[in-house]
This record gives C-alpha cells, structure tokens and sequence, in this order.
C-alpha cells in the first residue's frame, strides 16, 4: 500500500475530537465522584458504594482511553515525519500502529459507555425503590 504525507494527517481532526470527548467525560467523572463523597459522608447508604465502585472502574477505563488516543496522536506524528523524511515503509508501518492504538482506544470507550449505562440503571433503580417506598 502506498501512502503519502497526507494519509496520516487525516487522522489528526478524529484524535483531537475524541480527546476532548474523553477529556470532557474525565470531567464529568469527576464531578460525579465528588458529589457521591459528599452524599456518601452525609448518609452513608450501602448503595452508594456500588456506585463508587463503578466509577473507579470507569475512570481507569477513561485514564486509559486517553493515552491510547495520546499515543495514536503521537505515532501518528512519527509517522508524518518519517514519511516527510522519505523513510515511507516504516511511516507506514507507524501509521498502521497508529491505527491500532485508535482502535484500542476506541474499543475501551465502547466499555465505559456500557458501564455508564449501568451506572444510570442503578440510579433509576434507586429512585425505583424509593417510590415504591411512597
């Protein structure tokens, strides 16, 4: 397969985008763990951990999405400059890598997606529990 020094770039709008993304739901994360401290120290409902649980999960989860997506960007980089540099075969090679790592980051997102939709159960669960309680 023949590519060029464009080829890679086309990557570059995808990774900057999801980063953001990642970044956006680590803050979401965050925000979400410091409202539960506050709520678990104040009650300490059992039901609490299980959330707590869940999100310590899905932070390693989001930790990991954004350095696979870092490393992308960053072999994807490599790659541009080898290919500039006429070293094309091991440009492509990295690109390849690249889009591994992409993948792989992609793949762990798939995961938290689905976690927080178990997370979202529990709180519908929860506010379940509480009106059959009315």
């Amino acid at each position: 397969m023949q590519i060029n020094l464009t080829t890679p770039a086309i990557l570059f709008p995808t990774v900057s985008l999801l980063l953001i993304a990642y970044t956006n739901r680590f803050l979401s994360m965050a925000t979400l763990i410091r409202g539960l401290k506050t709520k678990y120290q104040d009650e300490r409902r059992p039901d609490l951990l299980a959330q707590i649980s869940n999100l310590r999960i899905r932070i390693t989860l989001i930790r990991n999405m954004q350095a696979f997506g870092i490393a992308s960007l960053f072999f994807t980089t490599l790659s541009i400059s080898l290919i500039f540099f006429e070293e094309e075969q091991l440009g492509s090679y990295l690109f390849g890598f690249a889009l591994l790592l992409m993948l792989i980051s992609l793949g762990i997102s798939f995961r938290e997606t689905l976690m927080s939709g178990g997370a979202l159960k529990l709180e519908l669960k929860e506010m379940e529990s509480e009106l059959e309680k009315e």
